[in-house]
């Protein structure tokens, strides 16, 4: 097999890290990317398992490095970005790398793995959709909501540059649509 990654990009709240969660557990060759972010913990999240957390110093220093394959500024303020060493450590296991990522950054990472990439965005029914499910998480405030909202209808634009849509209306039926599509691509 040779070296391959899943990129995995949605609005937040389209259910990208259920569906990911879902494929890692029944799908046996596949290894999550922790991501790198400069953003503070929340809630019950632990550091090398949820992100690998840094200030915005140690984020800056690595970029200037060239530690990382891609990384961006999401939010003012608040970097992420893929590891080199995190996908050489997967790859070393004959994994197949699985990446939840911002829009811009599952872009570039095809870029540079080309057909040995998969890009799948997955994509709400409908941003009061959206909406509704962030509100459920209850984890932000309605500012922050109305916030990833804006920030969705513009990452909704980038859709047509990923291999698959993926809308996430019936989650068992997501479920299995995304399992055909990536046994699919290992495979191959």
């Amino acid at each position: 097999m040779k070296n391959k990654v899943l990129i995995f990009s949605a609005p937040s709240g389209a259910g990208k890290s259920t569906i990911i969660n879902h494929l890692l557990k029944n799908i046996e060759k596949l290894e999550f990317s922790i991501s790198a972010t400069s953003r503070q913990i929340r809630g019950d999240e632990k550091d090398g398992v949820d992100y690998y957390y840094l200030t915005n110093d140690e984020f800056k220093s690595k970029a200037d490095n060239n530690d990382f394959v891609e990384w961006e500024e999401v939010y003012a303020g608040t970097c992420y970005g893929t590891l080199r060493s995190e996908i050489e450590r997967i790859w070393a296991k004959g994994n197949v790398v699985v990446f939840d990522i911002d829009v811009v950054g599952g872009v570039n990472i095809k870029k540079l793995f080309g057909e040995n990439a998969l890009s799948i965005f997955v994509q709400p029914p409908s941003i009061d959709e959206l909406r509704k499910r962030l509100m459920q998480r209850a984890t932000d405030s309605s500012e922050a909501i109305e916030k990833r909202v804006g920030k969705a209808e513009s990452e909704l634009q980038y859709s047509s540059k990923f291999d698959v849509v993926l809308i996430n209306d019936v989650l068992e039926n997501t479920f299995e649509e995304a399992y055909e599509i990536v046994s699919n691509f290992i495979e191959n």
